[in-house]
């Protein structure tokens, strides 16, 4: 399966949306290409387009190792 752009976005990670914070809290449920699925505590399932939306990762950002 092939994802797009940031290789940790990835099912199971925690997310927000940036412009949305009333959606809560969210799960990515899946990647498929600039598609990402995710499952938001107030706004149930929904489907972003990463090539639009840069989602916030919740909690310590793993693209900052290295």
């Amino acid at each position: 399966m092939e994802t797009f752009g940031d290789p940790f976005l990835e099912p199971g990670v925690l997310v927000r949306h940036p412009t949305e914070s009333d959606w809560g809290l969210g799960q990515v449920q899946s990647v498929v290409g600039p598609r990402v699925t995710v499952n938001f505590e107030h706004a149930g399932k929904r489907t972003i387009d990463a090539r639009a939306v840069t989602l916030v990762f919740v909690g310590d950002d793993p693209r900052a190792k290295g």
